[in-house]
């Protein structure tokens, strides 16, 4: 049988085939310590367990659900746009919960592109952008992020380049994999640039509350920005719940009402336990972010001083889940490197080079290990490195 022509660009996802690796060398008795995936290892806060056991405990509560969320839940939603990030969200309307936000950039795409569009995506940058654009028909177009433009767009260069066929730009600050912050007056420029251009700009927030020192902040509370932009957030990262798939895109009613067009044929509603609990997370005070940045401080501390046996050099200012930092000279890639590490001292690393050509220098580590996984990974790197 054969598959459709649209999965001929698409590729298996690199960490599903380096964990099924992993697996193996793992059987064989190996003990792989997992440094690649940012999927946090802490539970919800107690209270966000104790709600969804409550829920999960009444007799009413497990039928289908609606395809736009409960309004409590959208509620919420909006109060946490408006407390954290000052932007003002109509909860009917302007806001629609997803089953993760990975789940929102193949619904966009879906929604809104098609063949003989393009679509501007970041080199390096999350893969599932260009994925999510193959599958609609459209073509993806790279956009350069470098560390001599620290890792920001050349929205100069990208006005000279034709883009009368370019309908959507993925951006994502703080930047995954560089954990690169936003820096001042940054949002607004690309908000002239999709005005100007008559681009759609969809901001995948997920990383604003790890590591930030500064307020987080919303490309949806740039004047203007609500004619040209849509914005992603989960609460994966910010509350720990990434297996829970609790999303949400926010931004122009009428785009989100065509995006529910798309969503409400493919999938169904969100299991209404899981929403409630995401109620209990989204009213959250600021401690909740302050302790977990507080683990995510001292794990930062241990991967940099892996880093440092190993000569990579890390890019300053980071902030988000992970630690991005340049391979030394003598390796040809980041996928030496993390070969090396990976067979020598039985710690997988991610190569940069999986989120595109601009990558290949860089190595990426992740803060989702407890310290003392960590402190064995230390030694480990030590030992091979002697």
């Amino acid at each position: 049988m054969r598959v459709a022509s649209r999965l001929e660009p698409i590729q298996e996802y690199y960490f599903s085939q380096k964990l099924r690796e992993i697996e193996g060398l793992n059987k064989a008795g190996a003990q792989i310590i997992n440094l690649g995936i940012g999927s946090p290892d802490m539970p919800p806060h107690p209270n966000v367990i104790a709600a969804l056991t409550r829920a999960a405990a009444l007799p009413n509560t497990h039928a289908y659900q609606g395809y736009k969320g409960v309004p409590a839940l959208r509620q919420a939603m909006a109060d946490w746009y408006q407390r954290q990030y000052g932007v003002t969200l109509d909860a009917d309307t302007e806001v629609l919960p997803l089953l993760g936000s990975k789940e929102g950039i193949i619904h966009i795409s879906m929604t809104l592109l098609e063949a003989g569009d393009e679509v501007l995506i970041p080199n390096p940058g999350y893969p599932a952008y260009r994925a999510a654009a193959h599958l609609s028909g459209a073509t993806p177009l790279d956009y350069d992020l470098t560390a001599e433009t620290n890792w920001l767009p050349d929205l100069e260069a990208l006005a000279a380049r034709d883009l009368s066929r370019v309908k959507l730009m993925w951006v994502n600050y703080p930047h995954m994999p560089t954990g690169t912050p936003p820096p001042a007056g940054f949002f607004e420029q690309l908000v002239a640039f999709a005005a100007a251009h008559d681009i759609l700009l969809v901001h995948d927030n997920p990383y604003s509350f790890i590591l930030n020192t500064e307020p987080p902040r919303s490309l949806l509370a740039v004047p203007g920005a609500r004619a040209v932009a849509l914005e992603l957030n989960s609460l994966s990262k910010s509350h720990n719940m990434a297996g829970w798939r609790v999303g949400l895109l926010a931004g122009r009613a009428d785009v989100l009402q065509e995006v529910l067009r798309f969503k409400s044929n493919l999938d169904s509603g969100m299991f209404l336990p899981v929403q409630l609990a995401a109620v209990e997370a989204l009213n959250l005070d600021d401690t909740w972010y302050q302790e977990l940045n507080a683990h995510y401080r001292a794990r930062r501390e241990l991967v940099l001083e892996l880093l440092a046996l190993l000569g990579c050099r890390p890019e300053p200012h980071q902030v988000g889940l992970f630690v991005w930092a340049r391979v030394p000279a003598q390796y040809p890639d980041a996928y030496a490197l993390s070969d090396e590490v990976l067979h020598q001292a039985r710690v997988f690393l991610t190569p940069g080079g999986i989120f595109g050509s601009n990558g290949n220098g860089f190595i990426r580590l992740s803060l989702c290990q407890p310290v003392e996984v960590l402190h064995q990974a230390l030694a480990r790197v030590r030992a091979a490195v002697k």
